[in-house]
C-alpha cells in the first residue's frame, strides 16, 4: 500500500528542521505508526531500531556501515541496550554530518515503552546531545498509555513535541482501501483489518486476536497496575456492545463479575480510553466536577470493535435499524474524539426528557450535535432545548434534514465549532 497519512509530510516537516525537540510518534495498535515514521525517513539518512527484537533491528543506511550494531540473539533491550545503540547512532550521525553537513540525521526507536525506565534514559542521552550540540534528530515510537502515563509527561517535560497518530478516518479508509460509507461504519478504521472484509469470520477474528487482546494484555496489564484484569475485559466487553448507550457505572456493576466499586471501573474506563479502544463519554456540565459525577455514555474510538464484540453480520447489522443507528452514532462519537486537539472536549447532555448526543466545546465556543442514522429527520427537540438553556451555543444535526454523514466525518471537531 503507498498510502500516505498527512502525519508524514508532518514529521517529514519537523525533520528538515533544526534538532530541538524529541518527536514522539504514539497512537492506539495497527494504526500505522511504524509505516508512517519509514515513509517519512524513507529519502533521509537514518538508522531504524526496534526494541521488539522480533522486530526488523538492522538499519537502512546508505553510507555508513552498521556491523557495530548487530547484538548477539537473545540480546537484552534494557537501558544498556538503549545506551549502547544510542551511542552507535550518534557515530553514525557524527561520520554522515561529516560528508553531508546539510542534510538530516534521524535516529529511530520502535516500541520503546518496552524498555523498563526509558524516560530517564532517553532524557541523560538526549541532554547530552543537546550540549554537545550534536545534530541528530530523535523519533520514538510507542503506544499512547505508557508514554503519556509511564514518564513523559514528567522526565521529558519540554523535550519532546507528540505526533498523535489517530484512529483511520472514514476519507483516509475510502481513498486506500476504497471503503463505502457502510463498510465505514461496520468495519470501522483499521488498515491492517481492511482485506479481511469479504471474509467475515476472518475479519473478526483478526480484530479480536490481533487488535483488542494485544491491546489490553500489552498496552494495559503490563504498563498499568491492574489489580482485576478480568474486570477490565468484562468491561471492555460490555462497553463495546453497548457502545452509543448512558449506562450507570452502578448498574454496569451489576452485569459484571466481581465488579469491585464504581471508582475501579472509571480507573479502568480510563486506560482503556489512552489505549485507544473505549471511551467513556460525560454529561456537559458547565462545572468539571458534575461532569465527572455524571454516567458515562460508552463510545468505542472504533467502530471495528463494535461490530466484532457482537454476533451481527455486515448485512444483519444494516437490516436493524435500532442496531444500525447506535453504530451510526459511535462513528460520529469515534470521530469526533480522534479528531479532537488537546483543548477541545467532547461530552453528551441529557436533562430528561432532552438528550443530545454530542457537545463540543473549546474554551470559547460549543456545539450541540444530533445524529440521525435513519431515512427521517425525527425530533430535535433536544437540539432546541439545549440552546435554550445554553445561550450562545451552536446547534448541528447529523444525517437527514441536516449535515451528510460522509460531509461530517471529512472535518476534524474543530471544523464544527463554527458550523454555520
Amino acid at each position: 500500500m503507498n498510502y500516505q497519512r498527512g502525519h508524514v509530510q508532518l514529521l517529514q516537516k519537523r525533520l528538515q528542521e533544526i534538532p530541538r525537540f524529541i518527536t514522539i510518534v504514539a497512537g492506539p495498535r495497527q494504526v500505522g505508526k511504524t509505516t508512517l515514521v519509514r515513509q517519512a525517513v524513507g529519502q533521509i539518512e537514518h538508522l531504524f531500531m526496534s526494541v521488539d527484537p522480533s522486530g526488523e533491528s538492522l538499519p537502512m543506511l546508505r553510507n555508513v556501515p552498521a556491523l557495530a550494531l548487530q547484538d548477539a540473539p537473545g540480546t537484552p533491550r534494557n537501558a544498556a541496550w538503549l545506551i549502547r545503540t544510542w551511542q552507535a547512532a550518534r557515530a553514525q550521525c557524527a561520520e554522515f554530518k561529516s560528508k553531508q553537513p546539510d542534510q538530516p540525521f534521524v535516529f529511530v526507536l520502535d516500541e520503546i515503552q518496552k524498555i523498563s525506565h526509558w524516560p530517564d534514559t532517553v532524557k541523560g542521552l538526549w541532554d547530552a546531545d543537546r550540549a554537545q550540540g550534536l545534530p541528530m534528530h530523535v523519533v520514538l515510537l510507542g503506544s499512547s498509555p505508557l508514554l503519556i502515563q509511564k514518564g513523559l509527561t514528567e522526565s521529558l517535560t519540554g523535550r519532546y513535541e507528540l505526533i498523535r497518530a489517530t484512529h483511520w478516518s472514514f476519507g483516509e479508509m475510502h481513498q486506500a482501501f476504497d471503503f463505502t460509507l457502510d463498510e465505514y461504519i461496520y468495519f470501522g478504521g483499521y488498515p491492517g483489518s481492511a482485506p479481511l472484509i469479504r471474509d467475515e469470520e476472518r475479519w473478526r477474528n483478526y480484530v479480536l486476536a490481533s487488535l483488542v487482546q494485544p491491546s489490553i494484555e500489552a498496552d494495559i496489564l503490563q504498563m498499568a497496575r491492574v489489580d482485576k484484569p478480568a474486570l477490565l475485559k468484562q468491561l471492555f466487553s460490555l462497553g463495546a456492545i453497548y457502545s452509543g448507550q448512558i449506562l450507570a457505572l452502578g448498574k454496569v456493576k451489576g452485569q459484571l463479575l466481581d465488579a469491585g466499586n464504581e471508582t475501579t471501573l472509571a480507573g479502568y474506563l480510563d486506560l482503556l480510553g489512552h489505549a485507544g479502544l473505549l471511551t467513556g463519554l460525560q454529561k456537559y456540565h458547565v462545572g468539571a466536577a458534575r461532569k465527572r459525577a455524571s454516567a458515562p455514555k460508552f463510545n468505542v474510538l472504533n467502530t471495528a470493535l463494535m461490530s466484532s464484540a457482537t454476533p451481527y453480520t455486515f448485512a444483519q447489522a444494516r437490516a436493524d435499524r435500532s442496531y444500525w443507528g447506535r453504530l451510526v452514532e459511535s462513528t460520529v462519537g469515534a470521530h469526533l474524539c480522534n479528531s479532537a486537539r488537546l483543548n477541545e472536549s467532547v461530552s453528551y447532555w441529557r436533562e430528561s426528557p432532552h438528550e443530545v448526543d454530542f457537545v463540543i466545546n473549546d474554551a470559547l465556543r460549543r456545539t450541540a450535535i444530533e445524529v440521525k442514522g435513519g431515512s427521517s429527520i425525527g425530533s430535535l427537540s433536544g437540539l432546541s432545548e439545549f440552546a435554550h438553556q445554553h445561550r450562545n451555543s451552536q446547534t448541528l444535526c447529523v444525517g437527514p434534514g441536516g449535515v451528510a454523514l460522509t460531509e461530517f466525518l471529512s472535518y476534524p471537531l474543530s471544523h464544527w465549532l463554527n458550523p454555520k
